[in-house]
């Protein structure tokens, strides 16, 4: 047989004979990598590892602790669980069954059978069981023919209209012991490695996202190669729990969410706005020392706007329909996006390449038509507000303003204690062109430019093929918050298409007309979201700076509540944030409920503290520091504000 190169990631070659699998390359180097290989990436696409390789490829072995490991052993896990499923419940239908961010799921048809929380721990069993049997995922190709013939035999007709929308040749089926499904892959070389399992919860879910499709029930569940790591996931899911911003939002008294008003449309209460306030005023501080300036447009923009811009067509099925008026032929969209109007709003007179770049910024409300079961607290919303800016700058200024961008949005994290984040460096979809807008060159150009930036800022970055927005590439940051959870963030993203769709020009020194480049920013991203994520990091224990009340002045009883009154005053004094209990409650209550609310400081007031024109003062998390006068009081607070913003 004849030989291939095979191209390790640490850059060796070696040569082996054509029709070598990943295992095979895996045991040629270790029989304890082999036995930790659940997938081969080869050529950048992610196969069996016992899939023959017949040419010179590169190559990675994956294992759990590389990210697509563990989505092949979700992905396998989803398989299992459905042989269980099927095993339990003959007749049962099957929809989708993929792995996700932490874990698995699978949509089925369970017919009349009702299926719920109570059912889970007896499919857990089956599938341990299933699981222990070491059956191996066997992948075939399969014609549309004999594809259709099969799932109609079985009678899943989701199959089959899955199947209707696959081309003849590119139809493949994995089977494990006695389930067959229809499936891309790629699975892990047998059921053996997966030891612990848990069904965490049922949910339902319409065949397709469709709300006029049947609802089916959607399972989710988590695996590991360890009974340890699934004790400590469950742990971390508790924590989270208790993180959870929609409770603590409640809780904290910060948002809410009306029927009346619509699905998806928070309210702000007061602490909650309050909240958002100084967020927004951290960020506007900034801009100015960056030198943005600040506009404000409508809520609302003419269709045409839209069209122009690429949104109508691109993001017009996620859109809010558009508002027809008594005019003739006159048609609004609330507005999904800001920059079309930052757009008009540079070509309100002509501009010289003197004066770029110029620095649009805007706390934009902007809105998006989420299907119901989409929607989640603040982090998926239908109206959402971002910290928005554009930046129209000369050719020659992009990478530099491009990395002034990422100064601005490492701060912001550094302000509010996100430690670990990664750069994912969002490009093109290069075997899907028709999602994007714009010139091929001019593409080519931004992703160099956004890839040398973030090296020149020595960031840690990942590419992802198939996420830049459709006019641009972009720079996303994913944020690991305090549970180890990745949260998309900040974005930056590099436009050579909407310049030109606008007709946007300035002067440069040749007397000669250039069109600008944009840059889109957005540090906190979605505001809504950006809280929601916040809240879960800190457990609501924000910032001392950015917390809506950092005091509660807690009088013993109502004959000190003048005296608290007076403290309370000279704090605001000192621009310190609370308030004054003054509930007919026993002081442990009170110092209770200010523990609940988070209240960083407690300040008790009674008989002695009047005398002595003092405070007793208790820290949240931590209770009594003793004693203290105003001022001095005063002073450890400043300090404590300053050591957060050194930190």
């Amino acid at each position: 047989m004849s030989e291939i190169k095979i191209t390790l990631p640490d850059g060796s070659v070696r040569e082996y004979s054509k029709g070598v699998t990943g295992m095979d390359v895996a045991l040629s180097i270790s029989e304890g990598l082999a036995r930790n290989v659940l997938a081969a990436k080869v050529n950048g696409e992610v196969w069996d590892a016992d899939r023959p390789i017949n040419q010179d490829s590169n190559i990675q072995l994956l294992t759990w602790n590389d990210a697509e490991g563990k989505s092949t052993f979700w992905h396998s896990s989803a398989h299992i669980m459905a042989e269980a499923l099927e095993a339990l419940y003959p007749g049962i239908k099957f929809g989708i069954g993929p792995p996700i961010d932490n874990g698995f799921y699978y949509d089925v048809d369970l017919g009349d059978r009702e299926f719920g929380e109570d059912d889970l721990p007896k499919v857990e069993q089956k599938m341990l069981e299933l699981a222990r049997e070491k059956n191996t995922f066997q992948r075939s190709e399969v014609s549309k023919a004999d594809a259709l013939q099969y799932f109609q035999d079985k009678g899943d007709e989701y199959k089959l209209e899955l199947i209707q929308d696959l081309e003849d040749g590119q139809i493949t089926f994995y089977e494990q012991g006695g389930f067959t499904d229809l499936c891309r892959g790629p699975h892990i070389p047998n059921t053996g490695s997966i030891k612990a399992i848990k069904l965490l919860n049922v949910a339902g879910a319409y065949w397709r996202g469709d709300e006029k499709n049947k609802q089916l029930t959607r399972i989710y569940g988590v695996s590991f190669p360890k009974q340890k790591e699934l004790t400590e996931h469950l742990e971390m899911l508790e924590e989270a729990k208790k993180r959870d911003h929609r409770r603590l939002g409640k809780d904290l008294e910060l948002f809410a969410f009306s029927e009346k008003v619509g699905m998806g449309l928070p309210l702000w209460l007061p602490k909650g706005a309050m909240l958002r306030e100084r967020l927004e005023n951290f960020m506007r501080k900034a801009q100015i020392q960056a030198g943005y300036e600040q506009v404000v447009t409508p809520h609302i923009g003419g269709k045409q706007l839209y069209v122009t811009s690429g949104h109508y067509e691109k993001y017009g099925e996620d859109s809010f329909k558009p508002i027809t008026t008594p005019g003739e032929g006159e048609e609004f969209l609330l507005k999904p996006m800001n920059c079309p109007h930052h757009c008009e709003i540079y070509k309100v007179r002509p501009r010289s390449y003197k004066e770029l770049p110029v620095r649009y910024a805007e706390f934009g409300t902007v809105y998006r038509y989420e299907q119901h079961g989409e929607l989640h607290g603040l982090t998926r919303v239908r109206g959402f507000t971002q910290d928005d800016a554009h930046i129209f700058c000369r050719p020659d200024q992009v990478k530099d303003e491009f990395k002034k961008v990422i100064d601005l949005v490492l701060y912001v994290f550094k302000a509010l204690d996100f430690q670990e984040y990664t750069a994912q460096l969002s490009f093109r979809d290069p075997d899907n062109q028709d999602k994007y807008i714009g010139d091929e060159k001019a593409w080519n150009l931004a992703e160099q430019q956004i890839t040398e930036a973030a090296e020149e800022k020595e960031l840690i970055t990942v590419t992802e093929l198939g996420e830049a927005a459709f006019y641009g590439p972009k720079l996303d940051f994913m944020v690991k918050d305090a549970l180890g959870r990745s949260w998309q963030l900040g974005t930056i993203q590099v436009d050579y298409s909407l310049p030109e769709r606008f007709e946007l020009e300035y002067i440069g020194a040749d007397n000669a007309r250039h069109r600008p480049v944009m840059i889109h920013r957005a540090p906190f991203g979605s505001m809504e979201r950006f809280v929601a994520v916040l809240i879960e990091h800190c457990g609501g224990n924000f910032p001392l700076w950015l917390t809506p009340e950092q005091v509660a002045v807690l009088p013993i009883s109502e004959k000190f509540a003048d005296y608290a009154e007076e403290v309370f005053a000279q704090l605001k004094q000192n621009d310190i944030r609370g308030f004054v209990d003054h509930r007919d409650e026993k002081i442990g209550r009170k110092i209770r409920d200010a523990e609940v609310k988070k209240i960083p400081f407690m300040i008790i007031v009674g008989e002695k503290e009047k005398e002595n024109k003092e405070m007793a003062v208790r820290k949240h998390g931590e209770g009594d520091l003793g004693t203290f006068k105003l001022e001095d009081f005063v002073s450890h607070f400043s300090k404590e504000t300053q050591l957060e913003n050194l930190n």
